[in-house]
């Protein structure tokens, strides 16, 4: 589908159109003809005042890696509200992904190989590596957020969205975890013809999962001995992008989703902080201070534009033109008078505001003198569920966890008990409050031929009720000949 839908903050929205845990994504593109994305949010997701400001400090967080260097990261363009809508623009476009292409039925000949899975390993590994030194993370790493640039390089899209939608701290080790599977799901499938490359992947899964990521980075490069020639290069992959069906539409690991409308031009307001000339802050984003931390004005941070803005800066230039054009129209003389009684009203206005200032702090200081006390997380139940379906040969098994809690937030610790393995897989989630159940899951490949009963045990070690034991499990067959 590519019907025109409209372009809002100098994209055009062409209608392709997808969906993922995060809202409704759409094909764009820029008034220079550039290809890009654009992410419609899940209202939901960004109903809180407070979701919303902790995606603005992901973005400019985001933003702010691009300008000292990094290039690992799909680049956003801009993060707007269109009426009760956000929405996130992007500069390159979120697709295809290594999902789609795991997903695609290309031939044998024109897939990805041992090489590409290689070069995309190696490539996330190192902008992990990166993000994590920064003192961020991604949160939410699975095939559907790798895209395959034309370039043939692998870009991160939807860095620490899902983490700031979610108030989940960064948390490193959840990335090493899921960058672990994505090397066994690479090694099962692109790596399956080559078995010495298979077993580097397999290898270097495993020194992620105990020594960390930069061991299990140097080993894939140092291993590169057994790998198709040329996936430095990265031949294959682009190869692969030149015979992508182009009417096929990126998944994210998603569904295809009703063609919306592109908000009105006119409502649209930027989130991101906008630079005036001769602002020594620099770019849009570039040192402004997150939500929360150091002194901003409004004007620095929420600009509104209208229609036909081609490009961001362009859209501010504009925005306040605008303004300065409105601002000395009158003669000057016609200006003092207007500003007498203005300034009158400013004062009235102040007056009250500050009555009402402190009749707002004696009632918060009320509530703060006489509330309660907090009620802390408690996870009362735990149930788990694997695919009741025989699986079959060299698959990756998603075996889910839910667990109910008393609504209160908090951290919770729990551990992952394979029956092929002796030793646990421990993590730790940030629930928030109000939520009274939380999902969480295991990634269990199995390859080769053979029959397998597979049991997994989810156990929550802390927060639990005092003497009594959460846990549950589920088993999953596997049946390769």
């Amino acid at each position: 589908m590519s019907t025109d839908r409209g372009g809002f903050a100098g994209f055009r929205l062409t209608g392709r159109t997808w969906v993922d845990d995060l809202g409704i994504w759409s094909s764009a593109v820029a008034a220079d003809g550039r290809p890009g994305s654009a992410l419609r949010f899940d209202p939901r997701l960004v109903a809180d005042p407070s979701a919303r400001e902790r995606l603005v400090a992901a973005v400019i967080a985001d933003r702010r890696l691009a300008q000292s260097g990094m290039t690992g990261l799909v680049p956003v363009a801009d993060l707007v509200t269109a009426g009760d809508e956000v929405w996130l623009i992007t500069s390159e476009p979120v697709g295809p992904t290594v999902g789609d292409l795991l997903s695609s039925g290309l031939p044998g000949s024109s897939r990805p190989d041992a090489g590409s899975a290689a070069t995309v390993l190696a490539e996330t590994a190192q902008t992990l590596l990166a993000v994590h030194a920064s003192g961020l993370a991604h949160g939410e790493l699975h095939p559907g957020t790798v895209v395959i640039a034309a370039d043939g390089s692998a870009l991160l899209a939807e860095r620490g969205l899902a983490d700031a939608l979610l108030g989940r701290p960064p948390a490193p080790e959840r990335d090493v975890a899921a960058w672990a599977s994505l090397a066994r799901g690479l090694a099962a499938t692109w790596a399956s013809a080559d078995r010495g490359a298979a077993g580097l992947l397999e290898r270097v899964a495993a020194t992620a999962s105990i020594r960390g990521l930069a061991p299990a980075r140097d080993a894939l490069l140092a291993g590169r001995d057994v790998l198709p020639s040329g996936f430095t290069t990265r031949d294959r992959l682009v190869a692969t992008l030149h015979r992508w069906p182009e009417h096929e539409a990126p998944t994210l690991g998603g569904h295809p989703a009703p063609v919306r409308p592109a908000p009105d031009e006119g409502e649209i307001v930027t989130l991101l902080h906008v630079p005036r000339p001769g602002d020594p802050r620099g770019s849009a984003g570039g040192d402004q201070q997150a939500p929360g931390g150091g002194e901003r004005r409004p004007e620095d941070v929420v600009m509104r534009f209208g229609p036909g803005v081609p490009s961001e800066t362009t859209a501010a230039q504009l925005w306040r033109a605008g303004r300065d054009q409105q601002q000395t129209e009158l003669p000057s003389g016609r200006l003092a008078a207007a500003a007498a009684p203005r300034a009158r009203r400013r004062r009235g206005r102040t007056v009250l505001a500050s009555a009402i200032l402190a009749l707002m702090v004696v009632g918060a200081l009320a509530i703060w003198l006489f509330r309660g006390p907090a009620t802390p997380l408690e996870v009362t139940k735990v149930d788990v569920s694997a695919p009741k379906k025989a699986q079959g040969c060299d698959t990756t098994v998603k075996i889910t966890g839910v667990l109910s809690t008393n609504g209160a937030g908090g951290e919770v610790r729990y551990q992952w008990k394979r029956s092929d393995r002796k030793e646990p897989i421990a993590q730790t989630d940030q629930i928030a409050s109000g939520d009274a159940s939380h999902e969480v899951s295991l990634e269990w490949t199995v390859k080769g031929e053979g029959n397998f009963k597979g049991t997994a045990t989810l156990m929550v070690l802390s927060p639990v009720p005092e003497g009594k034991k959460i846990q549950d499990r589920a088993t999953f067959t596997y049946k390769c000949s």
